[in-house]
Order: C-alpha cells, then structure tokens, then sequence
C-alpha cells in the first residue's frame, strides 16, 4: 500500500494536538529537529523534504492518527478507533 505524502501544515498541527503530542516529541520520533518538525507546521512556503514529511507522518499515524484526504470538504485528520480490551 502506497502512502500519500502530501499532508497539509494545519494537518500536522491538529494530528499532533489530538494525540498530545509536543514538537519535541514527534522529533524525537523521526531524528528531525524540532525547527525541521516547526517548519514542516508552518503555513509559509518553506521547502521540507518528501523524506521527512514522510518521516512526521509516520510517526503520526503511529501514534493513532489517520490522515483524511480532501473529500470536498478539505483535508483533515481524526483519530484511529480504539478497540474494546
């Protein structure tokens, strides 16, 4: 299964408030730097490779996220159901 790599700024910032995540975190997480993981979060221009955006996705969708793609309604994140013990 291929994963997409495009993943929005807004998305990685609500991915990362659902599963209470810190910046410092998620770059723990990857072996990024907490200004790689600020930058990829920024809504301006700025160049972050496919490598690492790759990498805080992963990470994300480790932790529990799912990452919506744009169904006409923008795209989104939401959290993986938890199963029942």
């Amino acid at each position: 299964m291929s994963i997409a790599l495009t993943i929005t700024a807004a998305q990685i910032r609500a991915a990362r408030q659902l599963v209470r995540v810190s910046q410092a975190d998620i770059a723990e997480a990857t072996g990024l730097s907490v200004p790689t993981i600020k930058r990829a979060e920024s809504e301006r221009d700025v160049a972050i490779s496919s490598e690492s955006i790759s990498a805080i996705r992963k990470a994300l969708e480790k932790a529990g996220v799912i990452f919506v793609e744009s169904n006409g309604e923008g795209p989104g994140v939401r959290l993986k159901k938890v199963k029942p013990e």
